[in-house]
């Protein structure tokens, strides 16, 4: 086990390595580089002065060596002012020292953002903790429900609860989440009156039932039906099983047989689906907080693609990176425990 793990922690820096490497390419493209430019001098600055801006804050050097600032391994050095020739800090909202240093994602330091002026790891851990708020409730929300709707639908298939279960998951994963939001939206905000103010103020005034209940419920609706559509499937082939018929031959209860012999093997093919659920609400949490105005990790992310915040989009794209491996690792491992027939060479 303990070589798998190693094994993986390699394979996972080259994917890593690789990908921050294509995203760093394409969000500093010439045309992000020149809207950044405008937007940090002037919108009708000349085509001189933004190769000038472009020049003295370092994005004119080679790829490589940008790419290995933005690491680390490569010494930073500071802009010179246009009129003095003084070395400056390239933000100075940010803290940067007017002298070389290296600074980048080994020494934590993941750059300042442009559009909230401040350091993105500042940003990052203010908006990942509101994240992980809401999605500690999502999935509190749906493991439970989506489990007792699989299992209900997978006892016995082709009953009438297994066909009413199955049209109600198939019906909620069915409706994306830009849909279920608008029709919470309407039921409970406009029809109801029940929610009173915008899921923006669980950002900013504390977190209340009132203002993080839409959230929840859009992120959490598609994901129950989803689970519990892959916990039925996998409840409906344990019970075909000859151990089962084994156990119900031998005189055992219906209840029996379900929670001491087909419960826990039911459960490894959802426990993995649900590890992989983690990423999903990654991306999950773009449309829902940007719908909501949720400040999270979410909104963060879309006010950095359009703002052409590069540091910003950087961190948020490194942190899903990380978040998908580690899920997946955790989620192998996980799977070699529960499933005894499972074997790492």
């Amino acid at each position: 086990m303990l070589s798998f793990v190693l094994r993986r922690f390699g394979v996972m820096t080259l994917t890593m390595l690789s990908l921050t490497m294509i995203v760093f390419y394409m969000v500093t493209l010439e045309p992000n580089l020149r809207k950044l430019a405008l937007n940090q001098i002037e919108m009708r600055s000349s085509d001189e002065q933004v190769e000038s801006w472009l020049t003295r804050q370092g994005y004119r050097q080679n790829f490589f060596v940008r790419y290995g600032q933005w690491l680390g391994v490569v010494q930073k050095h500071p802009t010179l002012d246009a009129a003095t020739g003084k070395a400056v800090p390239r933000f100075s909202y940010c803290g940067e020292p007017a002298e070389p240093y290296y600074g980048g994602i080994l020494q934590g330091d993941l750059g300042c953002s442009t559009k909230f002026r401040t350091a993105v790891s500042a940003k990052l851990s203010s908006a990942l903790v509101a994240t992980g708020k809401l999605m500690f409730w999502v999935m509190a929300t749906v493991v439970p429900i989506s489990l007792l709707i699989g299992i209900l639908a997978g006892m016995r298939e082709g009953s009438r609860t297994d066909r009413s279960l199955s049209v109600v998951s198939i019906a909620t994963t069915a409706t994306p989440e830009y849909v279920s939001g608008v029709i919470f939206t309407v039921i409970f905000a406009s029809w109801l009156g029940w929610l009173n103010g915008s899921a923006a103020s669980a950002t900013e005034q504390g977190l209340t039932i009132y203002n993080f209940t839409l959230p929840v419920m859009t992120m959490a609706i598609y994901d129950i039906g989803y689970i519990a559509r892959m916990t039925r499937a996998s409840m409906v082939e344990v019970m075909t099983q000859q151990y089962i018929r084994t156990a119900r031959l031998k005189g055992l209860s219906f209840s029996h047989v379900v929670i001491k012999h087909a419960l826990r093997n039911a459960l490894i093919t959802p426990f993995t689906v649900i590890m992989l659920q983690v990423p999903w609400l990654l991306t999950g949490v773009v449309i829902v907080e940007t719908m909501f105005r949720y400040q999270g990790f979410g909104f963060t992310l879309n006010e950095a693609a359009g703002n052409n915040d590069i540091d910003l989009l950087l961190g948020c794209s490194l942190v899903s990176v990380v978040v998908v491996l580690v899920t997946q690792l955790i989620s192998d491992i996980s799977y070699a425990y529960l499933n005894p027939r499972i074997r790492v060479q």
